[in-house]
């Protein structure tokens, strides 16, 4: 099993829905201030999720792999309308959880080491494209999930357009260019009940960075679903 010290959400998810605690995550970053998250949140109903994620529920279709199930909300509603759901967590005590409330297909796997299985919707929510890490990490997760594709199937995944933490009064955008990060490159880390986890890569990727990668892999940026500050959802075919 994970060791608690390295999995703080996990450790909240599992107090949370086995012994109703609600302290809150910490998220830690050197570019912002720190940010917290309840547990409860990451059991919301359909009522309560984004209208992205209500759109991404909405757009599913036959055999779906839920990336970074977490609590479960997304598999659960999912696995309520009838759909079969695999649960993909890399959390031992999310995957405890997700057991418990029934999800009927778990298994605790790293994305890019999962194979071998093919599924008609691909799901990544939560600003799914961080699970690349870093720009250059979104082509080479493209095309492993494109190996877990049926034909006909597809990705749904969001992410934020991080530029406007750049803008100014006017509209422009003041951005070092020559830095040898991208703007959407952050690193982060997790704390829970004075638990911390090592410190994570995270992107987030604009639409003209998030298209290249898909053109490469031969696949097809099908729509695009705008939310309302600079967040999106993309649905990716082959």
């Amino acid at each position: 099993m994970t060791a608690l010290f390295d999995d703080p959400i996990g450790r909240a998810v599992y107090d949370f829905h086995f012994n109703s605690i609600n302290h809150p995550i910490i998220v830690h970053s050197d570019d912002f201030d720190d940010d917290t998250i309840e547990p409860s949140y990451l059991f919301r109903s359909y009522r309560l999720m984004p209208a992205l994620e209500k759109k991404a529920m909405t757009l599913c279709k036959g055999s779906i792999l839920d990336v970074g199930a977490c609590a479960g909300a997304h598999s659960m509603h999912l696995q309520s309308k009838g759909f079969e759901v695999t649960a993909l967590e890399t959390s031992a005590l999310c995957c405890e959880v997700l057991k418990s409330r029934n999800i009927k297909k778990v298994i605790q796997q790293d994305i890019f080491k999962f194979t071998n299985q093919k599924f008609d919707t691909i799901l990544l929510l939560m600003n799914g494209t961080g699970i690349a890490g870093v720009l250059a990490g979104l082509e080479v997760l493209l095309h492993h999930l494109s190996t877990l594709l049926n034909t006909g199937g597809q990705i749904l995944i969001d992410s934020s357009d991080l530029i406007y933490l750049y803008e100014q009064e006017d509209g422009s955008a003041v951005l070092d260019l020559s830095a040898e990060n991208y703007y959407g490159e952050l690193v982060f880390q997790t704390e829970y009940k004075g638990w911390v986890s090592p410190a994570f890569p995270w992107l987030y990727v604009d639409l003209n960075n998030l298209e290249n990668a898909i053109e490469k892999n031969q696949l097809k940026l099908n729509k695009v679903f705008k939310g309302q500050h600079y967040d999106y959802l993309a649905q990716i075919t082959f």
